[in-house]
C-alpha cells in the first residue's frame, strides 16, 4: 500500500520510511531526513557582465564572504569622485574663515559706534556682512554634509554589483562563469546555488498518537545513515496541520553541524526519549490478533 502525504516535506520523508518496506511500521526510533538549513539562489539585483566568480562548486563559504563581482568600473570611478567630494574641505574652511573674520569685523565696528568713532551705517554693514558669510558658513556645511551622503550612495551602487554569501554554508552548483551576463530577476538564471548547512534540518513523519507527547524543545538522537554515530538534536517545529490520509503529522528538528561533518540529503533515524512509552499499536504498528 503506498500512502500519500500533503506538501512535498511530508512526501519526501514519507519516500524515506517506505524505502524500507511495502508499507510504514511506526516505532520509536523513526525514519527522518537530515536537509539544509537553508538553500538559496543567488542573483543579482542589477544586470551586468560577471567579472570574477571567487567560489567553486563544493566549496565552503563563510557569511558575508565576497562570491562574485560584476563589471563595475564606472561604479568605481563614481565612488573615488564621491569619496573627493565628501573629503574635501577647502570650501568649507574658506566660509569658515570669512565668518570668523566678519564677525571680529562686526564687533569692532559696534565698539567704535559707541564711541562715536564711525557711522551707524559702517555698523549695519559689518552687522549684514557678518550675516551673510553666516549663511555662506551653514551653504558650505551642508553641501559638505550631502557630499557625504553622495559618497554613501556610490558605495551603496557599487555594492550592488558584489554579491556576498547570506550564511554560512557550501557551494551547491556554479550556473555561470566570468564572461556571461548576470540578469535581475527572480525567474532569470542564478549564478550559485548554496546551501546552509550550519545547522541541519531533520525532517521526520509521525503519527497523530504521537501528537500532544513530543513538545518544542525536547531532545532527540539522530543516527545518519551509512555513517553511524549519534547525535543530539532539538525539535524546533511541530506541525498542527494534520494529513488525514495517512493519519500523520510533520516534526521538525535542528540539528547543531558547527563542524560542518554531517553532510544534508540523507535519510537518518531518530529516537525521541519522550515518545518511548507510545504504545506499540498507537504508534501505527499493525498487529496479529490472538487466536
Amino acid at each position: 500500500m503506498k500512502l500519500q502525504y500533503s506538501g512535498s516535506r511530508l512526501a519526501g520523508v514519507a519516500v524515506a520510511v517506505l524505502a524500507c518496506g511495502a508499507g510504514p511500521v511506526w516505532a520509536n526510533p523513526y525514519e527522518c531526513l537530515i536537509e539544509p538549513n537553508q538553500t538559496v539562489e543567488l542573483r543579482s539585483s542589477v544586470e551586468g557582465v560577471i567579472e570574477k566568480v571567487l567560489v567553486k562548486r563544493g566549496e565552503r563559504v563563510r557569511a558575508g564572504q565576497l562570491l562574485v563581482e560584476l563589471e563595475s568600473s564606472a561604479e568605481r570611478s563614481a565612488v573615488d569622485m564621491a569619496r573627493f567630494r565628501a573629503e574635501a574641505g577647502g570650501r568649507l574652511a574658506a566660509a569658515k574663515n570669512r565668518f570668523d573674520y566678519a564677525s571680529k569685523k562686526q564687533t569692532r565696528s559696534a565698539e567704535l559706534h559707541a564711541q562715536n568713532f564711525v557711522s551707524a551705517q559702517v555698523r549695519d554693514e559689518s552687522d549684514a556682512e557678518k550675516r551673510i558669510t553666516e549663511s555662506e558658513l551653514r551653504d558650505a556645511q551642508e553641501n559638505a554634509e550631502l557630499a557625504r551622503y553622495e559618497y554613501r550612495h556610490a558605495q551603496d551602487l557599487l555594492n550592488r554589483r558584489l554579491l556576498r554569501s547570506p550564511f554560512n554554508g557550501v557551494v551547491m552548483d556554479r550556473m555561470l562563469n566570468p564572461g556571461d551576463l548576470a540578469e535581475a530577476g527572480t525567474g532569470r538564471k542564478p549564478i550559485l546555488k548554496l546551501a546552509q548547512v550550519e545547522p541541519l534540518r531533520v525532517e521526520v513523519v509521525l503519527p497523530i498518537a504521537a501528537y500532544g507527547k513530543l513538545k518544542s524543545g525536547d531532545s532527540a538522537e539522530v543516527v545518519p545513515e551509512g555513517l553511524g554515530g549519534r547525535y543530539g538534536a532539538k525539535v524546533s517545529v511541530i506541525d498542527s496541520v494534520f494529513d488525514s490520509a495517512s493519519g500523520t503529522f510533520g516534526a521538525r528538528l535542528e540539528l547543531p553541524n558547527t563542524a560542518g561533518k554531517l553532510p544534508a540529503g540523507i535519510r537518518c533515524r531518530v529516537d525521541f526519549p519522550s515518545l518511548q512509552n507510545l504504545p506499540v499499536k498507537a504508534a501505527g504498528v499493525k498487529t496479529s490478533p490472538s487466536k
